[in-house]
C-alpha cells in the first residue's frame, strides 16, 4: 500500500497528508499506509507513530464520535488548539500576546444528549458512532461527569416509554445542583396517560425537571445554575457553558478585560453567564435574542442581593445590531455570538470605540474576522486566552482583549 506523511492536523483533527488527504486519528510526523476514497484515506495503519501519540484513555474511543483528539499528548492537543486561533489570525495580518490555555478536566462536562433508542430487548442509549447513525453504549465515557453518565438508563426507560422502534430520541441531560434536567426531543405525541407516566417518572427518579418535544412536563424543584452569587433557572435546553471549569475560566478573564468599567454592554448575553458576575463590580445592561434566556437573566438578578443594577433587553443583535449612540456612554462592551460570529454588530461596535471591548468565541475563523475589523478602526488585540472545555475534540473557545486607542478613550 501506498505511504503517506501526516504533515499537519485539519481544523476538525484530522491528520493531513499531500494531496491532499485527510488521515482520521492520525498525528503530524507520522508515516502512515492507506486506501483513498475520494479525499479520505481508509483502512489506515500507522507505519511510523509519533513520539505524542498515547493510548486514549477511553474504550469507545475508536468506534464513538463524541472525541476526535485521545490519540495525541495533552500537550500536542493544547499547541494544535492554539495553533488554530493562532493561523486564523495570521490569515489576517494580526499577532497578540497568548496566554497557556486552560484545560477542563476529564469528566467534567455537565451536559450531553444522548441518542435513544427501543430493542430487542428493552431499550440502549449512548452516542452516536464515529460517521454514523448507529446507537453505541459508552458505559466507560471519559469525558461526562459522572452525575451525567448516571442518566443513561433513564434515557433507556424514556426510549422505552415514548418512542418507537423506528426511531431514536434526542435526550439532552444537564447536571444542575438540584438535580439532572432532562429535555427529550424526537418523541411520541404527549397524551394524558404518558404525560402522567412521564410525571411519575420524574417524581420517582428525583429529576429536577423533565421537558418533552419542548413541553415542560413536570418540575420537582427549579433546575438551578450558578452565574456568580446569583441563582439562575434557564428555560429547558437554553445554551450552558459545557463544564464549570470553562465557564469559570471564561468568566475570570471576561472580568479581567472589562476591569474597573463602570457601564458595560453584554451582547449576546444568554441566562447571565457574564452579566450576573459583572454586576458585582459593574452596572450592566444585557442583550439576548431569546426571550425565555433574558426572562430568566433577569429572574436571576431580582432574586438576588448585593448585585448592581442590571437591564434586560430582547433583542436580535443579527438583523438589529446597536447603533453607535446606543453605546455611547458603555464603559465596555462584552459579545459571545454563536459561531457565525457577529459581524454586523462588530461593524457597529467599530464606529463607536467603546474603550473595551471582551470578544468571547466559539470559533477563530469568526472571530479572527471581526477581529480584524476592529483592529482596521484602531483597536489594539492585548491577549487572547485560549479555554479548551470540551476536551479531546477540535472545538476551540477563547476570550480576548480589545484596547482602543488613547484619543477614543479620552473623548470621555
Amino acid at each position: 500500500m501506498t505511504e503517506y506523511k501526516i504533515l499537519r492536523l485539519g481544523h476538525l483533527g484530522d491528520g493531513i497528508a499531500a494531496g491532499p488527504f485527510f488521515a482520521p486519528m492520525t498525528l503530524p510526523g507520522e508515516t502512515v499506509t492507506g486506501t483513498p476514497e475520494g479525499q479520505t484515506l481508509t483502512d489506515i495503519r500507522i507505519v511510523t507513530p509519533s513520539a505524542d501519540r498515547v493510548t486514549a484513555p477511553c474504550r469507545h474511543f475508536k468506534a464513538c464520535g463524541g472525541c476526535q483528539l485521545q490519540h495525541g499528548s495533552d500537550g500536542l492537543v493544547a499547541d494544535f488548539k492554539l495553533d488554530v486561533v493562532k493561523s486564523s489570525l495570521d490569515a489576517h495580518g494580526i499577532e497578540t500576546v497568548f496566554r497557556p490555555i486552560q484545560t477542563s478536566p476529564a469528566q467534567s462536562r455537565r451536559r450531553a444528549t444522548f441518542a435513544a433508542k427501543r430493542t430487542k430487548k428493552g431499550a440502549m442509549a449512548g452516542f452516536h458512532a464515529r460517521g454514523s447513525d448507529t446507537v453505541l453504549e459508552i458505559p466507560g465515557c471519559q469525558l461526562l461527569d459522572p452525575t451525567v453518565m448516571s442518566a443513561l438508563p433513564i434515557a433507556e426507560k424514556l426510549a422505552v416509554m415514548g418512542t418507537s422502534r423506528k426511531a431514536a430520541l434526542a435526550v439532552t441531560v444537564t447536571a444542575s445542583p438540584a438535580g439532572l434536567d432532562i429535555s427529550v426531543q424526537n418523541g411520541k405525541s404527549l397524551d394524558g396517560p404518558l404525560r402522567q407516566e412521564l410525571a411519575i417518572l420524574c417524581d420517582t427518579l428525583g429529576l429536577a425537571r423533565l421537558t418533552w418535544d419542548g413541553e415542560v412536563v413536570a418540575v420537582r424543584t427549579p433546575p438551578i445554575q450558578r452565574f456568580g452569587t446569583a441563582k439562575v433557572t434557564p428555560p429547558p435546553g437554553a445554551f450552558l457553558q459545557a463544564t464549570p471549569h470553562g465557564e469559570a475560566s471564561l468568566v475570570e478573564a471576561v472580568n479581567e478585560a472589562v476591569g474597573e468599567a463602570r457601564h458595560v454592554m453584554d451582547l449576546f448575553a444568554g441566562c447571565g453567564t457574564f452579566s450576573l458576575p459583572l454586576a458585582q463590580k459593574s452596572e450592566v445592561h444585557a442583550i439576548e435574542g431569546d426571550a425565555a434566556m433574558t426572562a430568566a437573566l433577569d429572574q436571576g438578578w431580582r432574586m438576588s442581593k448585593g448585585l448592581k443594577p442590571v437591564t434586560t433587553e430582547t433583542r436580535d443583535l443579527f438583523r438589529r445590531p446597536l447603533l453607535p449612540d446606543e453605546m455611547s456612554k458603555i464603559d465596555a462592551v462584552v459579545l459571545d455570538p454563536p459561531r457565525a460570529g457577529a459581524e454586523a454588530q462588530v461593524a457597529e461596535i467599530a464606529k463607536a470605540m467603546p474603550p473595551v471591548v471582551a470578544y468571547v468565541s466559539c470559533n477563530p475563523v469568526t472571530f479572527s474576522r471581526d477581529a480584524a475589523t476592529l483592529v482596521s478602526a484602531g483597536y489594539s488585540l492585548d491577549w487572547i486566552q485560549v479555554v479548551d472545555q470540551f476536551r479531546w475534540s477540535s472545538h476551540v473557545e477563547l476570550v480576548a482583549r480589545f484596547t482602543a486607542p488613547e484619543v477614543a478613550r479620552k473623548r470621555r
